[in-house]
């Protein structure tokens, strides 16, 4: 276009330098609304970025706040009690015949021929007295004895001479009868004397102390010189018959109907590890005890080798017939004011609390006399807070809604 053109038109023509100005300006204004553009399109991205993190975040967020919400619960069936349980109760062993002995006739001790620890016989000697005072009355009753004896033999030939005479009317019947009636009296003089004799003999066997029956002495209170009163009651030895031995043991009411008489038993000592001894119930109370509530029973024990001691502490375990009641964990028990309860799962994942009537206690388990089946599946140590019509998990399921949340979770991260 020619400057004519140009001046015609009113349009001014641009010196060089004006139009290198221009079209700098140009490339600035292009640049920056390019930068411009780019800054809005990363402000973009970062924005649709943060609201797709928080979308996700918020849908983790909702799915761990929904996993929390599920009580997740260990559930057990009940089980069927056929092996029966095995009772193990305390009990003190005791000679089967444990008796003191003590002197019949009063003295002192001369000597002694068994201590403690002594097994000895039935019949063998334990100790001898010296008894003064009983030897000087039996030779008193003895001269006693020969006198009523003499008085006797006087009195019989009196009588036999005083019949010849009455047969010849020399004497008359109330004198005769006088002679019989001495005679009589004479033989009960001697029969007394023979009575207080054989007494006295009798307390002089008293100056031996025997034993009455086969067994251990386990104590001995008297030494030589010792003064022995008859009527003191003081004992001399104990005398112990350790082959059997017995136990008594002091059995719950709750468990009294299954222990019968002739029942095996095992009996433990904590002293000999690894050794079970065997015996038998003899004989029981076949009554409660209204004071504690418990049956006695007698267990008979064979010691043929002396292993147990009078007197040791023992644990007696009784295996008791099978109940054939149902049998649950003690840890699905749950007590509330309206008394105890158990939890049920059904198959929906709900919970209802059933009450339950409870039998014998073995510790970890209880018994159930009613109020569940042996279908029914109980919530293991079941939190306070559960309620009748709760949604639960069982722990088999958890572990596989626990893994996509926590997978999410990782991504989020």
């Amino acid at each position: 276009m020619s400057e004519e053109r140009h001046a015609g038109l009113g349009i001014h023509s641009l010196d060089p330098g004006e139009a290198g100005e221009l079209l700098k300006r140009r490339q600035v204004l292009r640049r920056a609304k390019i930068a411009g553009a780019v800054v809005l399109v990363l402000l973009a991205l970062g924005a649709v970025r943060t609201v797709i993190s928080r979308i996700r975040n918020q849908h983790v967020l909702e799915a761990g706040t929904a996993e929390r919400a599920i009580q997740y619960v260990k559930t057990t069936l009940p089980q069927s009690n056929q092996s029966g349980q095995t009772l193990v109760l305390p009990g003190t062993l005791q000679g089967y015949v444990q008796s003191p002995i003590a002197a019949r006739a009063s003295g002192y001790l001369r000597h002694w021929y068994k201590d403690i620890g002594s097994r000895v016989g039935k019949g063998e000697l334990l100790a001898v007295l010296e008894t003064p005072e009983i030897d000087q009355q039996l030779s008193q009753a003895i001269a006693a004895r020969q006198q009523a004896a003499s008085s006797l033999a006087l009195a019989q030939s009196t009588m036999a001479r005083w019949e010849a005479l009455r047969k010849k009317d020399a004497v008359s019947q109330q004198e005769l009868d006088e002679r019989r009636s001495a005679a009589a009296q004479a033989r009960a003089n001697l029969a007394a004397a023979d009575a207080n004799v054989g007494r006295l003999r009798q307390l002089e066997g008293f100056k031996r102390v025997e034993a009455p029956f086969a067994g251990v002495i386990t104590r001995r209170n008297v030494d030589v010189g010792d003064l022995i009163d008859a009527g003191s009651g003081r004992t001399l030895f104990m005398l112990t018959q350790t082959d059997p031995l017995r136990i008594y043991v002091n059995v719950p009411q709750s468990y009294a109907q299954l222990v019968k008489r002739g029942q095996q038993v095992n009996v433990t000592q904590p002293e000999l590890p690894g050794q079970t001894f065997h015996g038998k119930v003899a004989r029981t109370a076949a009554s409660i005890d209204t004071a504690t509530r418990t049956m006695q029973i007698e267990i008979a024990l064979p010691n043929r080798d002396g292993a147990l001691l009078p007197g040791a502490y023992v644990q007696v375990a009784l295996p008791l017939q099978a109940s054939h009641v149902l049998t649950v964990s003690a840890n699905t028990l749950l007590f509330r004011e309206q008394g105890i309860r158990v939890a049920l799962v059904d198959a929906q994942g709900v919970v209802h609390l059933r009450p339950v009537s409870i039998g014998r206690n073995y510790g970890r388990t209880v018994e159930v006399l009613d109020g569940i089946d042996a279908s029914d599946r109980l919530v293991l140590n079941p939190s306070d807070s559960l309620n009748d019509g709760d949604r639960v998990a069982v722990e088999a399921a958890s572990a596989a809604k626990k893994s996509p949340a926590a997978a999410a979770a990782r991504e989020a991260r």
